[in-house]
């Protein structure tokens, strides 16, 4: 075993740059017992619910209310009728309220599941040609924006091919890469060049197929123009033609389904799902083409041209990459928003880059020639570059847009599901909460209680530019498209979106899929990213409502009650759960009616989890892991406080892509064993005292917990982290001397004296 790196967690407020501590894995490959045995994706479509599901949904929020109002009129009774203390007043208040955030949280998710099951019953696919002949005549500019820092090239190149082979009629694909443009370590120079080479990559695999089907496109075109005078084209001959196209597609697609080199699941998705799915479309074409032939029946000349064009736009993408670290005049802010809002600032404009003593300047110009243009799409793409679409996710999302119904849609989007396949027990569950929320998601659109998904999204331009904020940074102007103030930049940036009168959709199907955090370290950074932040939009929230007072309804107040919970679950349940384990609460608080609303939740959620591939019992593996990332969630929830009273922005920490493990902070790992510690003093107190609910309360907490850190995190892994964090608080690396660095001419000239310009960045011309 390798000696472990000693580094900050990337959530200590060091910097936002520092990567987490990684430890070498065990047996890199090797899946453990308990693993995903899912091997394909969830249908695109999903399967109708029956009327008993339906029916079910609605008793489960029947019950639940029921079971709650029966709950608190029984508490008021008993404080009413019995005289009874202070403190027993304030700790049957207290207990009450937890009880009642806990039971919003449950009735939030059984509505929303409700309304996903609404949804899906409602659903009628568009077919395929319905949408190639709007495309016929109609060909929305789309441009994909990829984020990527410091990842696996391997990673980055699954992201670039799924979205290069969108059934788009044309898309450029830009890969943003934040990596500092000038790496001092070998392996950080390799991770850069590598990422920068993909794109020329991709676009060299698909070259001669593209020109090909372009060529092919083209001769159809001329031919097809022709046979109005010329009647010895032969239709027939045409479709067998296209058939032989479409079947040389099919094999190339089943090559390249082979080649991938498949060194987890995530490849075997891409090879299966993708690659293999494409082949399997492209000869199902050619034989239903072949069938037409021997039956000398003709096709139209506009679907022939239609199916030429989807063999073309296929392989028609265009590729490139860019780095805002290269400009001195755009924001190096770290995080993911910024990087996203330099490029979407630049669309539509025209550059000449100069040099500069501090870099190179980006300066725009008008009529006269430019070093860099940047056309301005009517639509955006954002994909994180850990996430696979599949192949017809633009072509749908972007015709969905642009239909007259959804013409004040500003973000369309599927939220995304986990890969199936995962190697290890801890993925696979994480992965099974990725898809509950992907049913709550969808549920939020039936109450247009949308939420912005950041990891894909297809966005309006025209909305984009509503909500640009102009700052300032050093004397230049920065545009700010989606808000980088908190680390859930999509979040806060839904209620600016909302607030402009635009609306957000979720497409109801699955149609992305996004990667999993596969050890607890990772999961604990993506998880304390995802609690920091939703209290700090509750102001903008507010105002959003304001604006919506005349709107005053049912379904206004659904609306608004689930984007509360969605912002503000996480604090009131952690701290909840907190008080419910620490406080000793009398016995006679814990009521059966309150574990009776509890229910129905669990219930559906264990229905849904089966729905989604898993299993009933993983409902209390998912319970075991909220126990496990109590401390994550609570340190979010805090850090979103520290923000709202000191005003400072907290840094960004990315989500760690890293084939080795990732250590975890010494508090996250801790605060499971004392969970477990306390629940089992609880359950031997309330034995002896013959308290049998609390009792069981406490049984339940400490066998899930004790089996989440044992199944999740590992006694090995824990003790590793423990030593790992340890060690870091010990040892020190020892300061190295400041260098004062001599101010060079023409900076003196430009800024003037060292003293007070010694916060200027900004390189002066010359």
């Amino acid at each position: 075993m390798r000696n472990s790196r000693f580094s900050p967690h990337p959530d200590s407020g060091d910097s936002a740059e520092i990567a987490p501590t990684e430890l070498p894995l065990r047996a890199p490959g090797r899946r453990q017992i308990g693993a995903d045995k899912r091997t394909g994706p969830m249908p695109a479509v999903p399967e109708a619910p029956s009327r008993r599901a339906i029916s079910g949904a609605r008793f489960a929020i029947a019950l639940t209310l029921i079971a709650y109002a029966s709950y608190l009129v029984d508490q008021i009774y008993r404080v009413v009728q019995n005289p009874l203390s202070i403190r027993v007043v304030i700790d049957t208040a207290t207990y009450a309220l937890v009880v009642s955030l806990l039971t919003a949280s449950a009735l939030a998710y059984l509505v929303t599941r409700l309304g996903y099951l609404y949804r899906i019953q409602e659903h009628h696919r568009v077919p395929r040609a319905s949408i190639d002949d709007y495309f016929t005549v109609a060909m929305p500019t789309l441009t994909a924006i990829i984020p990527s820092y410091k990842e696996d090239a391997r990673v980055v190149r699954q992201t670039l091919l799924s979205t290069a082979l969108q059934e788009y009629p044309f898309m450029r694909i830009v890969l943003l890469i934040d990596d500092p443009p000038n790496p001092t370590s070998p392996e950080e120079q390799a991770i850069l060049e590598a990422a920068r080479g993909l794109p020329l990559e991709i676009e060299e695999l698909l070259r001669p197929l593209r020109t090909k089907f372009e060529h092919e496109l083209d001769a159809f075109e001329r031919h097809d123009s022709a046979a109005d005078v010329d009647s010895e084209v032969d239709p027939i001959q045409q479709i067998t033609h296209l058939a032989d196209l479409y079947a040389e597609a099919s094999n190339w697609f089943h090559e390249q389904a082979l080649a991938n080199p498949i060194i987890d699941h995530t490849d075997l998705f891409l090879s299966n799902s993708v690659l293999g799915r494409l082949g399997t479309e492209m000869g199902e074409v050619a034989s239903a083409l072949n069938t037409a032939a021997a039956a000398e029946t003709q096709l139209s000349p506009r679907r022939m041209l239609q199916l030429h064009r989807r063999l073309a736009w296929i392989f028609r993408a265009e590729l490139s990459s860019f780095e805002r670290k290269q400009y001195s005049s755009l924001s190096h802010e770290a995080n993911k928003a910024m990087n996203l809002n330099s490029y979407i600032g630049l669309m539509g404009r025209r550059f000449k880059t100069q040099e500069m003593v501090g870099g190179t300047v980006l300066i725009e110009v008008t009529g006269e020639a430019a070093d860099l243009e940047f056309p301005d799409p009517e639509y955006v793409l954002t994909l994180d570059a850990d996430s696979t679409l599949l192949p017809e996710y633009c072509l749908r999302l972007v015709y969905l847009m642009e239909q007259q119904e959804f013409s004040d849609v500003a973000v369309s989007q599927t939220p995304y599901s986990a890969y199936p396949g995962a190697n290890n027990r801890i993925e696979r569950i994480s992965g099974a909460t990725t898809d509950l929320q992907h049913i709550v998601h969808q549920g939020l659109t039936r109450d247009s209680a949308t939420f912005w998904v950041g990891a894909n999204a297809v966005l309006r331009k025209q909305a984009l530019d509503q909500i640009c904020e102009l700052d300032f940074e050093n004397g230049l102007p920065i545009r700010r498209y989606v808000q980088d103030r908190t680390p859930i930049e999509d979040t806060e940036s839904t209620i600016d979106i909302c607030i402009q009168g635009w609306k957000l959709y979720n497409f109801p199907e699955r149609l992305s899929y996004s990667a999993t955090p596969p050890d607890f370290g990772s999961l604990c950074v993506q998880r304390q990213r995802w609690a920091n932040g939703g209290l700090l939009v509750v102001p903008k929230f507010r105002e959003l409502f304001r604006l919506r007072r005349s709107q005053i309804g049912l379904r206004a107040a659904r609306e608004g009650f689930l984007r509360l919970n969605y912002l503000a679950s996480i604090a009131w349940a952690s701290f909840g759960l907190i008080l419910l384990l620490i406080y000793p609460y009398n016995s006679q608080l814990v009521s059966p009616l309150a574990m009776l609303a509890a229910v129905p939740y669990f219930v559906a959620q264990s229905t849904d989890l089966r729905r989604c591939g898993y299993r009933r019992s993983d409902v209390l593996r998912v319970y075991g892991l909220n126990f496990l990332l109590l401390a994550v969630n609570t340190l979010g929830v805090l850090k979103s406080l520290e923000q709202s009273i000191g005003g400072q922005k907290i840094d960004f920490a990315r989500t760690p892509k890293v084939r080795n493990r990732t250590a975890a902070p010494l508090t996250f790992v801790l605060v499971p064993y004392i969970i477990v510690i306390w629940s089992g003093y609880t359950l031997w107190h309330d034995i002896r005292n013959n308290h049998v609910s609390h009792a069981a309360f406490a049984a339940i907490n400490m066998t899930l917990t004790a089996y989440a850190l044992i199944a999740f995190v590992g006694l090995r892994n824990s003790f590793s982290d423990i030593r790992v964090s340890l060690a870091a608080h010990l040892y020190k690396p020892v300061k190295k001397n400041s260098v004062v660095e001599e101010p060079d001419w023409v900076s003196v000239l430009y800024y003037g004296s060292a003293e007070t310009s010694r916060s200027s960045t900004v390189a002066p011309r010359v």
